[in-house]
């Protein structure tokens, strides 16, 4: 059951006001904003704005729009059969920014199943609404990753370059390994692909032998991307048993996985830590113990000045809300607010409000609005 609700709470609570859960970073004690519950989903994955709406997927293959206005839930149709076992379903999807002149169209993603296994596929369609209906057409598939066996490390985050040229798209190596340092799979990889999915122009590793489309490697489950307003394009992922990363993705550079991690493998073996020299590009930011990543959003708004261009991160395991202080190209911890739930999907709305996923569990999955708190 799908239901609405109307109600806000202001937090403000003390650091004796819940108790820190296994596996969690720190926490800081006040939170300096307002949620309001706007709706709650079945098991959301994914949201982005959409003129006058929010966009949110399912994990099961199902995709809403929610008006900004009254909370509202409009079922659009027309959304491939995704396979939703296991880490799989219906995931990210992306509205291109006015650069890339594709009015009406929005990006997604999500897993399928076929011979050899399953795999993340990358697609586009026109989204059409008549403020009580919505339906997707012209679904075309752009890009397939190879198929395995499995249900797990799917990725499937998508990003757009600020000039709208190309897309930044995740595969993440399916827990696998081994295909993270494959210069002939695209899994454990960023790829740069055209607005039509196909491997970009001068990209950097297919001089070396490697696929044309492979942007960066060396990665493990992709779970964020984002560019900010300087043009830097950011990564987080989830690594094994602690390790969980925010990365500066550089061009050709090898992010290490499995060779190097923070963390080590959950039967307990050890896994080299990133070091000066290694080979590898070491991570910005990293959590032992985990966060348990999931989303990804730079913020730009004014709503909330003081936070303008640090990154805003979903944590799973550790039922938060993180903040990431960007400076440039360096980037350090900052604040960690215990939301009560496994937060999946952070997003930026055109107010300036932040917009939360909760994964499920205590409720099928709340769409929460965080506003500045009245001082």
């Amino acid at each position: 059951m799908i239901r609405r609700t109307l109600f806000a709470v202001t937090l403000l609570a003390s650091a004796a006001c819940s108790a820190q859960p296994q596996g969690a970073g720190p926490k800081t004690a006040a939170k300096p904003f307002t949620v309001t519950e706007i709706a709650d989903f079945d098991s959301p994955w994914a949201m982005t704005p959409w003129e006058m709406y929010m966009l949110v997927t399912e994990k099961k293959g199902a995709m809403k729009l929610v008006p900004f206005e009254d909370g509202r839930i409009i079922d659009v149709t027309g959304v491939p059969a995704v396979d939703s076992e296991g880490q799989g379903g219906l995931m990210d999807v992306v509205v291109p920014p006015d650069a890339a002149n594709l009015s009406g169209m929005l990006y997604f993603s999500y897993s399928e199943a076929g011979a050899g296994g399953k795999g993340v596929v990358l697609a586009r369609a026109k989204l059409v609404e008549d403020g009580t209906t919505a339906r997707l057409e012209n679904v075309q598939t752009l890009w397939r990753a190879p198929k395995v066996p499995g249900n797990g490390h799917y990725s499937g985050r998508i990003a757009f370059s600020p000039d709208g040229r190309y897309l930044f798209f995740t595969a993440g190596e399916r827990q696998k390994f081994t295909p993270a340092q494959d210069p002939k799979l695209p899994l454990g990889k960023v790829l740069r692909l055209t607005l039509d999915g196909k491997p970009a122009p001068g990209n950097p590793l297919a001089a070396r032998g490697f696929l044309p489309e492979i942007w960066s490697y060396g990665h493990r489950n992709l779970l964020g991307i984002a560019f900010d307003a300087k043009g830097n394009l950011w990564e987080q992922e989830m690594g094994p048993k602690g390790g969980d990363e925010v990365n500066l993705i550089l061009p050709g550079r090898n992010y290490g996985w499995p060779n190097a991690s923070n963390g080590s493998h959950y039967d307990g073996r050890d896994i080299p830590d990133h070091k000066a020299g290694d080979g590898y590009e070491a991570p910005k930011v990293s959590w032992n113990p985990v966060i348990s990543p999931a989303g990804l959003m730079i913020y730009s708004g004014a709503m909330f000045p003081q936070w303008r261009g640090d990154a805003f991160i979903g944590g799973l395991s550790s039922k938060s809300l993180v903040r990431v202080d960007l400076n440039g190209t360096s980037a350090a911890k900052g604040d960690q607010w215990d939301m009560g739930a496994r937060i999946r999907e952070v997003e930026q709305g055109p107010d300036g409000a932040i917009w939360l996923l909760e994964d499920g569990g205590e409720s099928q999955g709340r769409l929460l609005k965080l506003t500045a708190a009245k001082k």
